[in-house]
């Protein structure tokens, strides 16, 4: 039996969204059908409603998710009704190069649910990252299910969705911070405080924010960091060589994705030290740099998708340790919001207002 809810849909590029009925059907073989409880606003949603990713709308935003599953299809054995879950975009194939070489973070064939979430006249609706969580419910490939412990709070786990993941795989998996390290963000909004929170947790022992905004960075020392710069008032390389002892940092983690501060990034680090692209550039974006620079300098240029994550090893240890007290999530909700109120939340998150808008259903 199909499901009439409640959604938020993007019909036409840079048009503002509105919440409509959509029909969301039981869920069929490999598929589950998920009790949505909140949804983060991710600057990706925004994306979409620009068309920025694609042209085939209607969108179904929201896809940084934790809910309930109500239902599963056949031959599902990853999850069960009742389970609680963060919701993914990478539901590993297991068959692919990268899954049988034991690099399934980095699967190349990850997959969404086969059947499609329509308007009520049978439209088809495009989910964000093959999820559409700003809805009562969803339905989502099984492996998109990733369950973690019950105790968290939905608006909280479910940021581990997509871009708190991003920013704590990016220092943690990608850059591979370790005890005593000197890291450096570029860029702190939600993404980039992420990072912070993820040097911390890995013993860095100089986590150095930059950004243009003191807020911001106010906001960073809360979740870690021991220096800030105000990029509009101090040249960010010089000051991180200078708060490094004159080398550059270990890792430096550009959360922006410009080409100024890709550059900023390759030239802040120390000699063999790491540089990881973390924010999303856009498709005309290009950088130019001497080739006897990346030559000399050495290290690794690295970029970070998703954080280089595995969700089902990734969300449940860090649910737990923020269960333990360990990694302060609930700090990136900013507030709790209803389907109606996205529109407005876009706006927020544009002007740098808030980390995270949660929907709470």
């Amino acid at each position: 039996m199909a499901h009439e809810v409640r959604a938020v849909v993007s019909r036409k590029q840079g048009a503002p969204v509105g919440v409509e009925t959509i029909v969301v059907p039981d869920p069929g073989p490999g598929e589950a059908l998920v009790a949505v409880q909140a949804c983060g606003v991710c600057h990706t949603d925004l994306h979409y409603r620009q068309g920025g990713i694609t042209d085939e709308f209607p969108f179904l935003l929201g896809h940084e998710a934790a809910g309930v599953v109500e239902a599963v299809g056949a031959d599902v054995t990853e999850v069960e009704p009742g389970d609680f879950v963060v919701l993914n975009w990478r539901a590993v194939c297991g068959q692919c190069r990268a899954c049988r070489r034991g690099r399934a973070q980095y699967c190349f064939a990850t997959h969404n649910a086969t059947q499609k979430m329509t308007l009520t006249d049978g439209t088809e609706l495009s989910p964000a990252l093959g999820i559409g969580a700003f809805a009562d419910k969803t339905l989502v490939a099984a492996g998109q299910c990733t369950k973690v412990a019950p105790a968290a709070e939905a608006a909280v786990a479910g940021l581990l969705g997509c871009g708190v993941m991003a920013g704590l795989g990016a220092a943690m998996n990608t850059g591979g911070v370790s005890r005593g390290d000197s890291v450096a963000v570029i860029g702190c909004g939600g993404v980039g405080d992420a990072a912070i929170a993820g040097a911390r947790l890995a013993g860095a022992a100089t986590i150095i924010a930059v950004d243009v905004d003191d807020r911001k960075l106010q906001w960073a020392s809360e979740f870690g960091a021991t220096h800030t710069v105000n990029s509009r008032e101090r040249a960010p390389v010089e000051a991180i060589r200078e708060l490094t002892g004159g080398n550059g940092a270990d890792v430096v983690i550009d959360a922006v994705g410009r080409p100024e501060t890709y550059r900023q990034a390759f030239y802040a680090r120390d000699l063999a030290g790491t540089a990881v692209l973390v924010g999303v550039p856009t498709p005309d974006m290009k950088i130019e740099l001497p080739l006897l620079d990346v030559f000399g300098r050495g290290g690794a240029l690295k970029s970070s998708w998703y954080g280089d994550c595995l969700p089902s090893r990734d969300f449940p240890m860090l649910v737990d340790l923020y269960l333990q007290g360990r990694l302060p999530l609930e700090r990136f909700v900013s507030e709790r919001i209803g389907l109606d109120d996205v529109e407005e939340a876009f706006a927020k998150m544009h002007r740098g207002e808030v980390l995270r808008s949660v929907v709470t259903l």
